[in-house]
Protein backbone atom coordinates (compact mmCIF):
# COMPACT_ATOMS: atom_id res chain seq x y z
CA UNK A 1 0.00 0.00 0.00
CA UNK A 2 1.09 3.68 -0.76
CA UNK A 3 2.38 5.91 2.23
CA UNK A 4 -0.90 7.40 3.44
CA UNK A 5 -1.13 10.67 4.31
CA UNK A 6 -1.45 13.49 6.76
CA UNK A 7 -3.02 10.79 9.58
CA UNK A 8 -4.04 12.16 12.59
CA UNK A 9 -3.93 9.71 15.64
CA UNK A 10 -6.83 10.13 17.67
CA UNK A 11 -7.86 7.64 21.25
CA UNK A 12 -11.67 6.11 20.56
CA UNK A 13 -14.07 5.51 23.58
CA UNK A 14 -16.03 2.70 23.73
CA UNK A 15 -17.97 2.10 26.98
CA UNK A 16 -14.89 3.92 28.40
CA UNK A 17 -12.39 1.69 26.71
CA UNK A 18 -10.14 3.29 24.45
CA UNK A 19 -8.90 2.41 20.82
CA UNK A 20 -6.68 4.05 19.16
CA UNK A 21 -7.51 5.51 15.72
CA UNK A 22 -5.96 7.21 12.67
CA UNK A 23 -7.94 9.29 10.06
CA UNK A 24 -6.79 9.63 6.66
CA UNK A 25 -7.40 13.28 5.46
CA UNK A 26 -6.97 11.69 1.79
CA UNK A 27 -9.29 8.64 1.52
CA UNK A 28 -11.79 10.26 4.74
CA UNK A 29 -11.32 7.03 6.57
CA UNK A 30 -10.71 5.91 9.78
CA UNK A 31 -8.13 3.20 10.27
CA UNK A 32 -8.30 1.06 14.06
CA UNK A 33 -6.47 -0.46 15.82
CA UNK A 34 -7.48 -4.24 15.61
CA UNK A 35 -5.43 -5.37 18.98
CA UNK A 36 -7.42 -2.75 20.61
CA UNK A 37 -10.73 -4.03 19.06
CA UNK A 38 -10.17 -7.47 19.78
CA UNK A 39 -9.06 -6.33 23.70
CA UNK A 40 -12.75 -4.00 23.96
CA UNK A 41 -14.84 -6.56 22.24
CA UNK A 42 -12.99 -10.09 23.96
CA UNK A 43 -11.74 -8.36 27.42
CA UNK A 44 -8.65 -11.11 26.52
CA UNK A 45 -6.12 -10.83 28.85
CA UNK A 46 -3.63 -11.28 25.57
CA UNK A 47 -4.91 -9.93 22.84
CA UNK A 48 -2.40 -9.92 20.48
CA UNK A 49 -2.52 -13.94 20.93
CA UNK A 50 -5.81 -13.89 20.19
CA UNK A 51 -5.70 -11.95 16.92
CA UNK A 52 -2.42 -13.88 16.00
CA UNK A 53 -4.97 -17.49 16.22
CA UNK A 54 -7.37 -15.36 14.28
CA UNK A 55 -5.48 -14.35 11.05
CA UNK A 56 -4.56 -18.30 11.00
CA UNK A 57 -8.48 -19.06 11.42
CA UNK A 58 -9.17 -16.57 8.27
CA UNK A 59 -6.24 -17.33 6.31
CA UNK A 60 -7.50 -21.33 6.71
CA UNK A 61 -11.32 -20.25 5.78
CA UNK A 62 -10.13 -18.32 2.37
CA UNK A 63 -10.93 -15.15 3.73
CA UNK A 64 -8.99 -12.21 2.05
CA UNK A 65 -9.83 -10.11 5.02
CA UNK A 66 -6.18 -10.01 6.76
CA UNK A 67 -4.22 -9.81 3.52
CA UNK A 68 -5.93 -6.08 3.12
CA UNK A 69 -5.36 -4.63 6.21
CA UNK A 70 -2.15 -2.98 6.85
CA UNK A 71 0.40 -1.26 9.40
CA UNK A 72 0.24 2.25 10.99
CA UNK A 73 2.55 3.94 13.63
CA UNK A 74 -0.02 4.12 16.49
CA UNK A 75 1.19 5.34 19.75
CA UNK A 76 1.99 2.91 22.60
CA UNK A 77 1.61 3.25 26.09
CA UNK A 78 5.37 4.64 25.99
CA UNK A 79 4.57 7.13 23.79
CA UNK A 80 6.31 5.85 21.13
CA UNK A 81 5.25 4.99 17.90
CA UNK A 82 4.97 1.11 16.64
CA UNK A 83 4.11 -0.04 13.48
CA UNK A 84 0.35 -1.95 14.40
CA UNK A 85 -2.44 -3.58 12.28
CA UNK A 86 -4.98 -1.65 11.66
CA UNK A 87 -8.08 -1.86 9.44
CA UNK A 88 -10.79 0.64 8.08
CA UNK A 89 -14.68 0.82 9.94
CA UNK A 90 -15.94 -1.33 6.85
CA UNK A 91 -12.93 -3.91 7.44
CA UNK A 92 -13.49 -4.29 10.68
CA UNK A 93 -17.51 -4.55 10.81
CA UNK A 94 -16.56 -7.71 8.71
CA UNK A 95 -13.65 -8.54 11.38
CA UNK A 96 -15.91 -8.28 14.73
CA UNK A 97 -18.22 -11.32 12.95
CA UNK A 98 -15.80 -13.74 13.74
CA UNK A 99 -15.03 -12.65 16.81
CA UNK A 100 -17.65 -14.08 19.42
CA UNK A 101 -19.04 -11.24 22.07
CA UNK A 102 -22.17 -9.99 23.59
CA UNK A 103 -20.59 -6.60 22.11
CA UNK A 104 -20.36 -6.91 18.69
CA UNK A 105 -23.96 -5.63 17.89
CA UNK A 106 -23.20 -2.04 20.21
CA UNK A 107 -19.58 -2.31 18.28
CA UNK A 108 -21.11 -1.89 14.89
CA UNK A 109 -23.19 0.84 15.87
CA UNK A 110 -20.64 2.59 17.90
CA UNK A 111 -18.18 2.12 14.42
CA UNK A 112 -20.93 3.44 12.51
CA UNK A 113 -21.17 6.67 14.74
CA UNK A 114 -17.24 6.97 14.57
CA UNK A 115 -16.97 7.18 10.81
CA UNK A 116 -19.88 9.50 10.81
CA UNK A 117 -18.71 12.03 13.54
CA UNK A 118 -15.46 12.57 11.92
CA UNK A 119 -16.45 13.60 8.72
CA UNK A 120 -19.13 16.00 10.38
CA UNK A 121 -15.67 17.59 12.47
CA UNK A 122 -13.82 18.02 9.28
CA UNK A 123 -16.68 20.36 8.39
CA UNK A 124 -17.00 21.89 11.63
CA UNK A 125 -13.70 21.59 13.52
CA UNK A 126 -15.91 22.80 16.90
CA UNK A 127 -17.52 19.87 16.93
CA UNK A 128 -14.35 17.99 18.18
CA UNK A 129 -14.37 20.01 21.27
CA UNK A 130 -17.71 19.67 21.54
CA UNK A 131 -17.78 16.20 21.18
CA UNK A 132 -14.48 15.86 23.76
CA UNK A 133 -16.14 17.49 26.65
CA UNK A 134 -19.53 15.52 26.68
CA UNK A 135 -17.39 12.47 26.50
CA UNK A 136 -15.78 13.69 29.53
CA UNK A 137 -19.02 14.73 31.36
CA UNK A 138 -20.06 11.03 30.53
CA UNK A 139 -17.21 9.52 32.22
CA UNK A 140 -17.80 11.82 35.05
CA UNK A 141 -15.42 14.37 35.50
CA UNK A 142 -16.81 18.07 37.20
CA UNK A 143 -17.32 20.93 35.06
CA UNK A 144 -14.15 22.83 36.60
CA UNK A 145 -12.24 19.69 35.38
CA UNK A 146 -13.00 19.90 31.88
CA UNK A 147 -12.60 23.54 31.44
CA UNK A 148 -8.93 22.86 32.54
CA UNK A 149 -8.59 19.97 29.84
CA UNK A 150 -9.87 21.82 27.42
CA UNK A 151 -7.80 24.04 27.98
CA UNK A 152 -4.90 21.95 27.89
CA UNK A 153 -5.35 20.90 24.79
CA UNK A 154 -5.04 24.43 22.88
CA UNK A 155 -1.83 25.01 24.97
CA UNK A 156 -0.41 21.59 24.15
CA UNK A 157 -1.32 22.31 20.62
CA UNK A 158 0.47 25.46 20.47
CA UNK A 159 3.72 24.03 21.49
CA UNK A 160 3.46 20.88 19.15
CA UNK A 161 3.00 23.54 16.30
CA UNK A 162 6.38 25.21 17.75
CA UNK A 163 7.86 21.74 17.95
CA UNK A 164 6.79 21.41 13.92
CA UNK A 165 8.21 24.52 12.83
CA UNK A 166 11.14 23.05 14.69
CA UNK A 167 11.73 19.98 12.53
CA UNK A 168 10.61 17.64 15.84
CA UNK A 169 9.29 14.55 14.28
CA UNK A 170 6.25 13.32 15.69
CA UNK A 171 5.89 10.10 17.63
CA UNK A 172 9.22 9.29 19.63
CA UNK A 173 10.55 12.67 19.66
CA UNK A 174 7.64 14.31 20.96
CA UNK A 175 7.59 11.76 23.53
CA UNK A 176 10.72 12.44 24.55
CA UNK A 177 10.40 16.23 24.80
CA UNK A 178 7.33 15.58 26.58
CA UNK A 179 9.07 12.95 29.12
CA UNK A 180 11.86 15.94 29.23
CA UNK A 181 9.28 18.16 30.70
CA UNK A 182 7.15 16.20 33.34
CA UNK A 183 10.46 14.94 34.57
CA UNK A 184 11.47 18.75 35.18
CA UNK A 185 8.60 20.23 36.53
CA UNK A 186 7.04 17.19 38.68
CA UNK A 187 10.41 15.11 38.87
CA UNK A 188 9.01 11.91 37.20
CA UNK A 189 9.33 10.96 33.79
CA UNK A 190 6.04 10.17 32.27
CA UNK A 191 6.61 6.38 33.33
CA UNK A 192 7.00 7.21 36.93
CA UNK A 193 4.49 9.51 36.71
CA UNK A 194 1.77 6.89 35.71
CA UNK A 195 2.93 4.26 37.72
CA UNK A 196 2.48 6.33 40.62
CA UNK A 197 -1.10 7.10 39.88
CA UNK A 198 -1.13 3.30 39.23
CA UNK A 199 -2.09 3.58 35.53
CA UNK A 200 -1.14 1.42 32.48
CA UNK A 201 -2.20 2.52 29.17
CA UNK A 202 -3.98 5.18 29.92
CA UNK A 203 -3.26 8.89 29.08
CA UNK A 204 -1.91 10.52 32.01
CA UNK A 205 -3.71 14.09 31.15
CA UNK A 206 -7.04 12.18 31.76
CA UNK A 207 -5.77 11.51 35.12
CA UNK A 208 -4.47 14.58 36.44
CA UNK A 209 -6.13 16.63 39.00
CA UNK A 210 -7.08 20.62 38.74
CA UNK A 211 -3.23 21.48 40.00
CA UNK A 212 -1.44 19.09 38.06
CA UNK A 213 -3.47 20.26 34.22
CA UNK A 214 -2.21 23.76 35.50
CA UNK A 215 0.97 23.09 36.39
CA UNK A 216 1.77 21.00 33.04
CA UNK A 217 0.34 24.26 31.24
CA UNK A 218 2.31 26.32 32.55
CA UNK A 219 5.55 24.37 31.53
CA UNK A 220 4.01 24.21 28.22
CA UNK A 221 2.57 27.38 28.06
CA UNK A 222 6.25 29.04 29.00
CA UNK A 223 8.17 26.71 27.01
CA UNK A 224 5.76 27.96 23.67
CA UNK A 225 6.26 31.23 24.72
CA UNK A 226 10.08 31.28 25.46
CA UNK A 227 10.33 28.69 22.04
CA UNK A 228 8.26 31.68 19.71
CA UNK A 229 10.57 34.65 21.11
CA UNK A 230 14.17 32.08 20.15
CA UNK A 231 12.96 30.42 17.14
CA UNK A 232 14.80 26.99 17.54
CA UNK A 233 15.85 24.56 14.25
CA UNK A 234 16.27 20.82 15.81
CA UNK A 235 15.73 18.67 18.38
CA UNK A 236 18.35 19.84 21.15
CA UNK A 237 17.65 23.69 21.01
CA UNK A 238 13.62 22.43 21.33
CA UNK A 239 14.68 20.23 24.30
CA UNK A 240 16.35 23.47 26.32
CA UNK A 241 13.50 25.25 25.58
CA UNK A 242 11.47 22.69 27.05
CA UNK A 243 13.24 22.94 29.91
CA UNK A 244 13.20 25.95 30.57
CA UNK A 245 9.48 26.31 30.20
CA UNK A 246 9.58 23.21 32.56
CA UNK A 247 11.25 24.76 35.54
CA UNK A 248 9.25 27.65 35.81
CA UNK A 249 6.75 24.75 36.30
CA UNK A 250 9.23 23.23 38.94
CA UNK A 251 9.12 26.68 40.48
CA UNK A 252 5.62 26.81 41.16
CA UNK A 253 5.39 23.54 42.55
CA UNK A 254 7.57 23.64 45.15
CA UNK A 255 6.47 27.42 46.27
CA UNK A 256 3.02 25.43 46.19
CA UNK A 257 4.74 22.63 48.53
CA UNK A 258 6.29 24.57 50.65
CA UNK A 259 2.66 26.30 51.83
CA UNK A 260 1.57 23.35 52.50
CA UNK A 261 -0.74 22.55 49.40
CA UNK A 262 -0.87 19.07 47.78
CA UNK A 263 0.80 19.23 44.26
CA UNK A 264 1.67 15.49 42.97
CA UNK A 265 -1.39 13.39 43.21
CA UNK A 266 -2.12 9.79 43.40
CA UNK A 267 -5.79 10.37 42.27
CA UNK A 268 -6.75 9.10 38.72
CA UNK A 269 -9.75 9.22 37.10
CA UNK A 270 -11.15 6.41 39.35
CA UNK A 271 -11.66 9.50 42.06
CA UNK A 272 -11.76 12.49 39.31
CA UNK A 273 -15.34 10.93 38.04
CA UNK A 274 -18.34 9.78 39.46
CA UNK A 275 -17.25 6.32 38.92
CA UNK A 276 -20.13 6.01 36.21
CA UNK A 277 -20.34 1.82 35.34
CA UNK A 278 -20.15 0.55 31.83
CA UNK A 279 -23.34 -0.24 31.93
CA UNK A 280 -24.92 3.16 33.00
CA UNK A 281 -22.33 4.72 30.59
CA UNK A 282 -23.92 2.36 27.66
CA UNK A 283 -27.51 3.50 28.32
CA UNK A 284 -26.83 7.02 28.58
CA UNK A 285 -25.00 7.17 25.55
CA UNK A 286 -27.80 5.18 23.58
CA UNK A 287 -30.69 7.47 25.12
CA UNK A 288 -28.88 10.09 23.51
Amino acid sequence: MNKIEKLKNKIQLFEQQKVRSAWNEKSEKWYLSVVDTIEVLTESSNPRRYWSDLKIKLKKEGSQLYENIVQLKLASSDGKMYLTDVATVEQMLRLIQSIPSPKVEPFKLWLAKVGSERIDETIDPELSIDRAIENYRRLGYSENWINQRIKSIEVRKSLTDEWDKAGVRQGQEYALLTNLMYKTWSNMSTKEYKKYKGLKKENLRDNMTNVELILNMLAEASATELSQKTEPVNLKESADIAVLGAKVAKDARKSLEEKGGEVISRKNSKELGKRIDKKQLFERINNE
